[in-house]
């Protein structure tokens, strides 16, 4: 634990330099010297050090912009979520599943049997608790509304917030009920069911998923699965944490990017059209786009 601590820790500060370079380490680039007090341009030195300036910080004022409208997206993204029967049906079908395996005692029986054979040590199962960690997350999240809002990427900007806000509504869900279950680990911890780091990794592959297809999406399933693998390995959390934390990881990931998600065509985005034709007829249907 004091390994992964220190790991955390490192990480989270890594992340933390790189968001601030994002917006810090241009104004450093778009200096001007002065040597007069109007360039070639006419443009006075001063108007374009200010323009200069607001470019410099394009993520810091999406940031500000976007803040306000994340309590109506929460609940709005929530609702959306929870209020639908499929996704309660699969919720209760899968906190049943975790009743069954702890109570008929399976859940004893996988854990004995994975401290008789473990699978990951060392560098691969510290690496694993970490990339499977929503304090891993947040951060690669952030970090990505960041460099698109800065670079006025709009669509991969909308897909980060997509996910910050995905992240947040299963955050919430899992801590308020592993505060109301309370249960202990199959080492002793605390807090078992269900499992964060499960529900937030399938989670990040769900909205991947749902944005990218089956070629990202395969393989972010692949590496949660690995992720609930190794918590239950280590002994961190009985099988019945794992069935429920993916299932809700995967519910609030594809609700919540699928709500976003535009219609495409092989990769083409679907949007409407209106023109004007040479007889003043409109004609109306539909255009391909594709972001290069």
């Amino acid at each position: 634990m004091k390994l992964f601590c220190w790991n955390g820790i490192r990480l989270i500060s890594v992340c933390s330099i790189l968001f601030l370079t994002v917006g810090c380490a241009n104004p450093f680039k778009n200096k001007t010297i002065e040597t007069s007090s109007l360039n070639p341009s006419g443009t006075s030195n001063e108007a374009n050090k200010t323009q200069s300036s607001s470019k410099d910080w394009l993520w810091w004022e999406s940031i500000k912009t976007d803040i306000p409208t994340l309590p109506d997206r929460f609940i709005e993204y929530s609702e959306d979520t929870f209020l639908r029967v499929d996704n309660m049906t699969a919720l209760l079908l899968a906190g049943g599943a975790s009743i069954a395996m702890h109570k008929s005692d399976a859940d004893k029986t996988i854990a004995e049997n994975f401290s008789r054979h473990r699978a990951f040590h060392g560098f691969a199962e510290e690496s694993l608790n970490i990339i499977g960690s929503p304090a891993f997350h947040f951060p690669a999240a952030g970090l990505w509304y960041a460099i698109s809002a800065q670079n006025q990427d709009e669509l991969n900007k909308q897909r980060a917030a997509t996910m910050i806000t995905a992240l947040s509504v299963s955050g919430l869900v899992i801590v308020g009920l592993k505060a109301i279950r309370d249960n202990e680990t199959p080492n002793g911890g605390s807090w078992a069911w269900p499992s964060g780091h499960t529900a937030s990794s399938f989670t990040v592959a769900s909205v991947l998923d749902e944005f990218y297809g089956p070629k990202i999406g395969i393989p972010a399933y692949v590496l949660a699965s690995c992720v609930a693998y190794r918590m239950m390995d280590a002994g961190d959390h009985w099988g019945s944490d794992i069935v429920f934390g993916a299932t809700l990881g995967w519910v609030v990931g594809h609700t919540i990017a699928g709500k976003h998600k535009n219609l495409e065509i092989a990769g083409f985005e679907v949007l409407p059209y209106m023109a004007q034709t040479q007889n003043d007829n409109t004609a109306m249907g539909i255009t391909l786009l594709k972001h290069f």
